[in-house]
């Protein structure tokens, strides 16, 4: 059996009140109006819940015992959309992000550092990895948003372009003669330290195929950082992006543009089913800010 809450509501005010007229006034009914919300939840239960005394209207006997339970409903209900409030209001609730390491360190900072500003009460978690276990967790709804590089498939997934970016290559501080122009051949003659897996990877291993030597890398990492502090100590050179060497002058490192030049595209992807909270919202409206991006 259902309740409608209208009903119950109805029937505690007219209780509370002694008068229909006063409990329609209350809500902004007619009187009329509340008359039918008794007359239906009465036909509901059927047992008679209110009778007129004189000129008041009071709870039967059947209805002081109802009235209890609706009280607590009604008590409920309220506590109920007061909990969720918070969440509406961005005030609480939570953010699951996806995204690699470079993005996280170089993309992310100031984009996470408004969102907190606006809502300091929510729970950010960020999950880190290559694009294909990101979108994985995405498809799986473990996460809200994924900041990943293309390419992303998925026909659950919407995809929104955040950032073109540069990979360039990077040098150790003591190397001299440099060429201007880096082209596939010439890195496959240094020893090249590569980034290990991800569509970044797949990205450089492609602009390598242009080279008519053998693509032979050194060693392989899995952290953009470990390669930076590997190039900076003269074991190679390395191939990142350009937002994670933004600060290589000061560490003596030497970077280079690519020929012909290489992107990654970041993008925001999100499931299309997914329930946009005010939370998630945030982070769409962050990232889409052409200062942010």
């Amino acid at each position: 059996m259902d309740f409608d809450l209208r009903q119950l509501k109805s029937f505690i005010d007219v209780a509370d009140l002694g008068s229909f007229s006063a409990a329609a006034e209350k809500v902004g009914l007619t009187q009329p109006a509340i008359s039918l919300h008794i007359r239906l939840l009465e036909k509901q239960l059927g047992v008679r819940l209110i009778e007129r005394v004189g000129r008041r209207a009071q709870p039967t006997s059947a209805g002081r015992d109802l009235l209890v339970h609706a009280r607590r409903i009604a008590d409920e209900v309220s506590q109920a959309i007061e909990t969720v409030a918070p969440h509406r209001s961005g005030q609480s609730g939570r953010l699951r992000i996806g995204t690699g390491a470079t993005a996280l360190i170089y993309f992310l900072p100031t984009i996470l550092r408004e969102i907190r500003r606006l809502m300091p009460g929510i729970e950010i978690r960020v999950e880190t990895g290559n694009t294909p276990d990101i979108v994985r967790l995405l498809e799986n709804n473990e996460i809200d948003a994924a900041i990943v590089t293309l390419p992303v498939t998925g026909r659950s997934l919407d995809l929104r372009e955040l950032h073109r970016e540069e990979l360039v290559a990077v040098f150790p501080p003591d190397v001299s003669a440099i060429p201007e122009d880096i082209d596939a051949d010439y890195l496959c003659g240094q020893p090249l330290l590569l980034y290990q897996g991800g569509n970044t990877r797949k990205l450089v291993d492609g602009w390598l195929k242009d080279s008519s030597r053998r693509v032979q890398p050194v060693m392989e990492l899995g952290s953009v950082e470990a390669l930076k502090t590997l190039v900076e100590s003269g074991l190679g050179v390395a191939i990142v992006p350009a937002m994670a060497v933004h600060d290589a002058a000061s560490k003596g490192l030497q970077t280079r543009s690519l020929m012909p030049k290489l992107e990654r595209h970041l993008v925001l992807a999100m499931r299309r089913d997914k329930h946009m909270t005010a939370p998630l919202r945030a982070l769409v409206a962050a990232l889409s800010r052409p200062s942010e991006a």
